[in-house]
């Protein structure tokens, strides 16, 4: 069968992103599977943190209609437009709606989330404020705007798949327009490029992300081929149900950093390559199927 799609499933040590706070208290979003609490970084987070490393973002222009949104019309669209690549819809004078052309899903810790709450203050710059005003930190707390705060915090291994849909990238049928194949694969290698050097700014702290372990390839189906088949227990990668799937063209990287425990039986059984080779292939791949 004819390729059609790009997919990967990466296991990266990454953070978690926040979600509802309450007063001075973040909490990182999380999960529950099985009757526990696992620590996640949402695909609309992870999503939005590829776009930008990637560049997607560079040309990106918004306007207002009742909210914001991406700016779309018959010279701005997904076909001349990077940053419409990941979807949109515009309501302005005429509704407009393109999915997006790349699929990724939640950023899933492997082992059950433990908390581990941060506290912090803003004492240097409220005391730097309380010598200004002729003020004391301690009886005009509150006049020196100082504030204490807490946070979860997380940093752990998670999964998470990527799909790229080849026959949608650069096309956008609301307006007939299509790149060209060059263009094509320009935007296809940025969204590998930063999947494999993934770096996120998370509460002004910079976290690397990039893959200790990663799956796939070129695919004939437009699916997450390997969402179900990576999987660690404790620290140890499941390895059958990947060999399985490894038995139908795709291919793997491990970088050996100790963070999985059984790293001698996946080189034995699974035969992966370095984290350069790996990409480096991916990337020919992609050039070949866009210059036939």
């Amino acid at each position: 069968m004819k390729n059609k799609a790009l997919t990967l499933t990466v296991i990266a040590n990454m953070t978690s992103n926040y979600g509802e706070s309450l007063g001075n208290i973040s909490s990182v979003q999380k999960v529950f599977r099985g009757g526990k609490e696992y620590a996640t970084r949402s695909r609309e987070s992870l999503k939005n943190a590829i776009c930008v490393q990637s560049g997607f973002y560079d040309d990106l222009q918004t306007s207002i209609d009742g909210a914001m949104q991406k700016l779309v019309n018959e010279d701005v669209n997904a076909a001349t437009c990077r940053a419409l690549e990941g979807g949109y819809m515009s309501t302005k004078d005429v509704t407009y709606i393109r999915n997006s052309s790349f699929y990724l899903t939640d950023a899933v810790a492997t082992e059950p989330f433990i908390n581990d709450a941060r506290f912090h203050n803003n004492l240097y710059l409220a005391t730097n404020y309380a010598m200004a005003h002729g003020l004391n930190v301690q009886n005009n707390a509150k006049d020196c705007g100082l504030m204490p705060y807490q946070y979860e915090y997380d940093k752990s291994s998670k999964i998470y798949s990527l799909t790229i849909d080849l026959e949608k990238i650069g096309k956008d049928e609301n307006f007939g327009a299509e790149a060209d194949n060059a263009e094509k694969c320009e935007r296809v290698i940025a969204l590998i490029d930063a999947v494999e050097n993934l770096s996120l700014v998370v509460k002004g702290n910079l976290d690397n992300a990039e893959p200790i372990f990663v799956v796939g390839g070129l695919s004939p189906r437009k699916t997450h081929i390997f969402e179900n088949a990576v999987s660690v227990s404790g620290k140890r990668l499941i390895i059958e149900p990947i060999k399985e799937k490894l038995a139908q063209g795709y291919s793997c990287a491990l970088m050996r950093n100790g963070e999985l425990s059984n790293e001698d039986e996946i080189v034995r059984e699974l035969n992966p390559v370095s984290m350069t080779e790996f990409f480096e292939n991916l990337r020919g791949q992609v050039k070949e199927y866009f210059s036939e």
